[in-house]
């Protein structure tokens, strides 16, 4: 038989339908919806190659409706990724499986980014493709040419962060990301009317975007709007016009379309409806060869581009920034520490923060930095970095503007794409604003840099609006995060080492505003904070008390044990910049590092959350358990009770 691309479209339809049916739950109505104009992308404009998923000129796709998922397992399996079988597929959402529920990359080969949490994938391929332009500026057509591809449905464009994503991607003139949308007007609670009312084409052609509205089912108009969408100048979003859960006889069009089984009767209507008469998981011989053999329609591009890659005379730094590689940054660490010890200077760790940076961003070209409007308070802008626009995509720092969540998301997709190692910078309290996409960075576990200043009640006037007091609790709660809180200039350093070289996950720097006292007196060659915590200062004779404290409190607990001494008692403080790092460490080291039965108190200016682990049956904490106020930091830490006055007296409860 001649296969004819309904063939093609409706195997997609029919492994979707069978695989959510045999798992009795799933999103098949997206899947259904969108067959056709999958099928025109995957077969002719998409630029992958099934026998290498990591190509590193192939186009991205990014399936934004991740719950959509087996809209792309199925692509995966037709057009011929070993990743995704059919015995996959039959195992859809199972325990082990490489088909879960929404889509994750770093268990199926073939899927860019995880998604699920509508708004994200769209957010996170506007990062790719600043990646793609980036890079391209670096490296030129012949290593790095390719587009970014998103399907995304009417929840994905109502979630906030899709606006942070296209007002951004359409100022930086993304010319080569294309957002396909699945226009079907139906969410779970029914039409679309129910909630929203917006022009979306209009909505994105303010910010800057060219559009077009097609007939999604319709071939010939699929064919003709992707062929426009490689020409123009501008992102570009289409809007395709689908019937959720089509070829369904009785809820196609519908709320009830969009998830959960249909049920056996459904299930043959749709069947018939679509003159598909095959058992289910069966795709016949000749629509599965038609699949593989123009799935792989970019494989000459692919063996043209390895030629290239093979001459270019700039081949080796390509695959190091690929790579991630760093370098010697331990030697610029080490010299920087020798600097700021020399200097004896006290300063807001955001100042060392941005003093360190001047010297790894001028040795790593594949940090990116930027800020969320914030860049002079975040300190994280280096000298060597240009802003990055349109007419200087060579740049490698980014005015992210007002959008954190759409900031974080990027930076997820920047670490997705390889070639570029992400930073940027925003007030701490604002991590409540990026969470999700912080959140998704951990998971994937990407190298993302949160740079997140004014990490207390220190920042003073501005008031308990823009002081965090739970946040650092909370970011130490995710999985997977490591939340480096320095003390000072030393230890800054050191924890930006630490957290470039942590290439599974995403980091938080916690950072002061306001000025703290240097601890670290001495240089040493070793990087102590890649412990987590260490002793920091010994007390005097038989230690009585152990003194914890992270950031700027450690000076605090600097000037309490000095007054401890005074009035006869011992104490030892432990500086502890990641609790994350000190956890891993054995229970000899933590035991040596806690003074064994020796009572303990922790102070930080944030809630006690997650601490009394370390603070263990004989301590105490002293920090924060109600909300700021507005009022210089000076006062605060008064009226809060975080001085060296409110650690002698508790110490004294605990020793006597």
């Amino acid at each position: 038989m001649a296969v004819e691309h309904k063939d093609m479209a409706n195997a997609i339809r029919a492994l979707s339908m069978d695989a959510v049916e045999e798992a009795k739950s799933g999103h098949v109505g997206l899947p259904l919806g969108m067959a056709d104009v999958a099928t025109v992308l995957w077969t002719r404009y998409l630029k992958h190659d099934p026998a290498d998923p990591f190509w590193p000129d192939r186009d991205r796709f990014v399936l934004s409706a991740g719950h959509g998922s087996m809209l792309i397992y199925s692509l995966l399996h037709l057009t011929g990724y070993d990743s995704v079988s059919r015995d996959d597929i039959r195992n859809f959402r199972q325990l082990g499986g490489k088909t879960p529920g929404h889509p994750e990359n770093f268990i199926t080969a073939g899927v860019e980014t995880t998604t699920g949490p509508l708004g994200q994938g769209i957010a996170t391929a506007v990062g790719m493709a600043i990646a793609e332009r980036h890079l391209n500026a670096r490296f030129g057509d012949d290593l790095v040419d390719h587009k970014t591809w998103v399907v995304a449905g009417d929840g994905c464009l109502m979630e906030g962060v899709s606006q942070e994503a296209i007002t951004l991607a359409g100022h930086m003139n993304l010319n080569k990301l294309i957002v396909l949308f699945d226009d079907n007007s139906v969410t779970i609670d029914g039409g679309t009317e129910l909630s929203d009312s917006t022009n979306q084409c209009a909505r994105f052609e303010a910010a800057g975007w060219a559009t077009k509205a097609i007939d999604g089912h319709n071939t010939e108009e699929i064919h003709e709007a992707l062929s426009w969408a490689q020409d123009q100048d501008k992102p570009v979003m289409i809007a395709c016009k689908t019937i959720i859960g089509y070829g369904a006889p009785t809820i196609a069009g519908t709320g009830k379309a969009h998830g959960g089984p249909y049920g056996a009767e459904e299930i043959a209507g749709i069947r018939k409806n679509i003159g598909w008469d095959h058992a289910p998981f069966v795709v016949p011989d000749e629509i599965a060869d038609a699949w593989k053999r123009e799935g792989a329609h970019a494989a000459g591009q692919h063996g043209e581009w390895q030629k290239r890659h093979g001459a270019a005379g700039e081949k080796a730094a390509f695959d190091a920034a690929l790579a991630g590689e760093l370098g010697d940054i331990e030697a610029i660490v080490r010299a920087h520490k020798q600097d700021v010890v020399d200097s004896d200077k006290d300063d807001a760790t955001r100042k060392w923060s941005g003093a360190v940076l001047e010297k790894l961003a001028a040795a790593i070209p594949e940090m990116v930095g930027g800020s969320a409007d914030l860049s002079g308070s975040n300190n994280t802008k280096a000298k060597c970095q240009a802003p990055m626009t349109p007419d200087n995509w060579a740049g490698r720092y980014i005015h992210y503007g007002v959008r954190e969540h759409g900031m974080a998301a990027a930076m997820n997709g920047m670490a997705l794409h390889k070639g570029i190692i992400p930073y940027s910078g925003t007030f701490l309290v604002f991590a409540d604003y990026s969470r999700p996409a912080i959140r998704l960075g951990a998971l994937m576990g990407e190298r993302v840099i949160h740079v997140m200043t004014h990490d207390s009640i220190g920042l003073g006037e501005d008031g308990p609006t823009h002081q965090p007091v739970e946040h650092v609790a909370s970011l130490r709660a995710m999985p997977n995060m490591h939340v480096f809180r320095p003390a000072d200039g030393v230890e800054t350093a050191e924890c930006w080492e630490l957290a470039l070289k942590k290439t599974d996950g995403p980091s938080t720097m916690a950072l002061t505003r306001q000025t703290v006292g240097s601890v670290r007196k001495a240089h040493t060659d070793e990087n102590l904070s890649a412990r987590g915590g260490y002793v920091l200062s010994s007390g005097d004779g038989q230690e009585q008390i152990v003194l914890i404290a992270t950031g700027s409190e450690v000076d605090i607990a600097v000037r309490a044990q000095e007054m401890l001494r005074e009035g006869g008692i011992s104490a030892r403080v432990v500086s502890m910049p990641c609790v994350e790092l000190f956890a891993e460490q054995s229970a000899a080291y933590q035991t040596e590092t806690l003074g064994g039965d020796l009572p303990r108190i922790v102070i930080e200016a944030g809630v006690r959350f997650g601490w009394d682990r370390w603070i263990g049956a004989r301590g105490g904490f002293v920090g924060m358990d109600s909300f700021g106020a507005s009022a210089p930091y000076q006062d605060l830490y008064e009226r809060f009770g975080i001085t060296p006055e409110a650690i002698d007296e508790l110490a004294r409860t605990l020793v006597s």
